[in-house]
């Protein structure tokens, strides 16, 4: 073990380096950052807060034409308009909006400051993922050993009230808001349940979000990466390596993983790709960054079958495309999300931020994703019933694929 963390912290140190000319602080999804953005303490008007935005995007926005726009217009029609923070808040949403791009962001303190929990890898709550569906708010997923486990919270309630505030409609970032609170507190959330109403009361506790999952399965290793947004993710990869050593093939499961920090992504494809370019960031005006691979000393070559779906996105899509294109394992599952655009967090005035696209990425073999998704090599769907009956196709048959391809791999070597 200790080699594979002394390995860890070199390949980290070389990435660092060549990272830092382009994309040091840079992340591939909206809800992800470096944390070596700092918190800006200043405090300015309200309206020098909006002239603050208006600047950085007009001179950090990948599209110079601002999406074929007269950017100045904004300046002046909101001059001397803005009295307070909310006004400065509406105002750059409705600035930010002509740009016609979903990625970029504005955050509120409170937001950004969610942005700086998320990327410590915890948080305080009840550990649960939840999401809007016609409006409806649904717990999809109920974290390993938090209090929502022990309060026997399920994925598929749907969460109708917290501490009596009705979450019909709500934005997410509000309803999380209601669930979040200081340790050792209670929330009480009234729960639907198939047709059954109750009412949960959870003490809220600090959540450590572990982002890599490992496990064996005979000569078959199985690492499900749920995020790359921590900081700790990395090194929870390195040891999910040790777990799986052994193993003859590796099913890497990135289903649902919606992205997160750029240098994550680039130091695991690094793992296997000992050499050659891992991605292709294409900025302003075109200006072309190459990231290559460094010389470890260290790869990972097994026979290999990536798991992706629709939900796979972003730092994901830059993982299991340059192991498609560099043939270091197949991708089985649906066609990834296709977010191929690439953010940045800028921290501002009032303890804000905003999160905005500064460039493009492409893969090693020159494709551009975005909007457009990866196809898998082998399409697997998942149905309704797969999923009411918790069978997982997708996973069996990348295990019967794979026990195919180890075999193979097996007799090559024998001939040789």
């Amino acid at each position: 073990m200790k080699r594979i963390q002394v390995i860890f912290f070199i390949i980290t140190i070389i990435l660092l380096a060549a990272l830092n000319k382009f994309v040091m602080n840079v992340n591939t999804n909206m809800y992800s950052m470096d944390t070596t953005e700092l918190v800006n303490h200043e405090h300015v008007s309200s309206q020098k807060l909006f002239d603050n935005v208006w600047q950085t995007v007009k001179n950090n926005y990948y599209d110079p034409t601002m999406n074929h726009q007269s950017w100045s217009r904004w300046k002046e029609h909101y001059h001397g308009k803005i009295k307070t923070d909310e006004d400065a808040k509406v105002a750059i949403d409705t600035m930010l909006a002509s740009l016609d791009d979903p990625y970029s962001k504005y955050m509120d303190k409170r937001e950004y400051s969610d942005q700086n929990t998320s990327i410590d890898s915890k948080i305080t709550g009840i550990g649960v993922n939840i999401a809007s569906i016609s409006g409806k708010v649904h717990i999809i997923n109920v974290m390993e050993g938090t209090p929502a486990q022990a309060a026997n919270l399920q994925a598929g309630d749907i969460i109708l009230d917290i501490d009596g505030k009705t979450v019909n409609g709500l934005p997410l970032s509000d309803v999380a808001a209601l669930v979040k609170g200081p340790e050792n507190t209670f929330v009480q959330m009234t729960i639907l349940r198939n047709k059954d109403k109750f009412v949960k009361k959870v003490m809220r506790k600090e959540i450590k979000i572990k982002t890599v999952k490992s496990s064996m399965d005979k000569n078959i290793g199985y690492i499900q990466i749920s995020s790359f947004l921590g900081t700790s993710t990395p090194s929870e990869f390195m040891e999910a390596v040790e777990k799986t050593k052994d193993a003859d093939g590796l099913i890497l499961d990135l289903r649902g993983n919606t992205g997160g920090l750029l240098p994550n992504a680039i130091f695991i494809a690094n793992l296997f790709i000992p050499d050659g370019n891992l991605v292709s960031i294409v900025g302003r005006n075109n200006y072309r960054y190459d990231i290559y691979a460094q010389n470890t000393e260290f790869e990972i070559d097994k026979p290999m079958i990536v798991l992706v779906d629709g939900a796979s996105a972003s730092a994901s899509e830059i993982l299991s495309g340059a192991l498609r294109d560099y043939k270091k394992a197949k991708l089985l599952g649906t066609k990834t999300f296709g977010k191929g655009m690439v953010q940045k967090i800028m921290p501002l005035p009032n303890e804000t931020g905003l999160n905005l696209t500064i460039a493009k990425y492409l893969t090693p073999g020159g494709s551009d994703i975005n909007k457009v998704g990866i196809a898998p090599d082998i399409e697997v769907k998942l149905t309704m019933d797969d999923v009411n009956n918790k069978k997982d196709v997708q996973l069996e048959t990348a295990k019967n694929v794979l026990v195919k391809m180890i075999e193979a791999e097996s007799t090559t070597a024998l001939k040789k």
